[in-house]
């Protein structure tokens, strides 16, 4: 039987909670650590978005020259300023007042739809622009509302879930209105000024 020398054995790798394997980011020391906390930063982070988007949405309502352009995004703005009131109905079902964190994500989004307003002349080619940025937006609430949705699901909060699947499906709604729009009169005459 072979015995281990204890001064050549590798010394233990430490395997404390303050180490963080190479590559893997460590996590600031407010970090969500479990699905609660998680669903709350959500919360917070779409609500920053919709109030951002009540700020901009108006911009894009200036810039656009088709009525039916006009109308579905000032249609929008009514669901959005409903969306935020509906938020802050989840906040009070979760105990918790409603606070927006920067959504960085919502912000890059917008600065990108303002670029695009620079990028273009006005007129059906700005329209198109308009309707391509603005449905980056959805999308990317599509996807957040879902999540919460199905966070709200899991955590036993169905109130919220309910109310969260509303705006799910208002934010699908404006999805499918803007496709409308850009492939019955947009898209169509943009593509004549080529």
């Amino acid at each position: 039987m072979k015995t281990t020398d204890s001064k050549n054995a590798a010394p233990a790798k430490k395997t404390t909670k303050e180490t963080t394997p190479r590559g893997v980011t460590k996590p600031k020391s407010n970090a969500a650590s479990g699905l609660t906390e998680l669903f709350e930063d959500g919360l917070k982070d779409i609500y920053w978005a919709e109030k951002a988007l009540t700020k901009a949405l108006p911009l894009m309502v200036k810039n656009a020259s088709s009525v039916e352009l006009k109308d579905a995004i000032d249609n929008h703005l009514t669901e959005t300023e409903e969306q935020i009131a509906r938020l802050e109905e989840v906040f009070k079902i979760i105990g918790k007042k409603a606070t927006a964190k920067k959504c960085d994500a919502m912000e890059g989004l917008i600065e990108e739809a303002k670029g695009m307003l620079e990028e273009t002349e006005l007129g059906v080619v700005r329209d198109a622009g308009i309707i391509a940025a603005s449905q980056k937006i959805e999308h990317y609430e599509i996807a957040t509302y879902g999540t919460l949705r199905q966070f709200a699901e899991t955590l036993g909060l169905p109130e919220a879930a309910t109310l969260l699947e509303q705006t799910l499906d208002e934010e699908k709604g404006a999805d499918k209105t803007l496709t409308e729009v850009a492939v019955n009169a947009v898209n169509l005459e943009a593509a004549e000024i080529e």
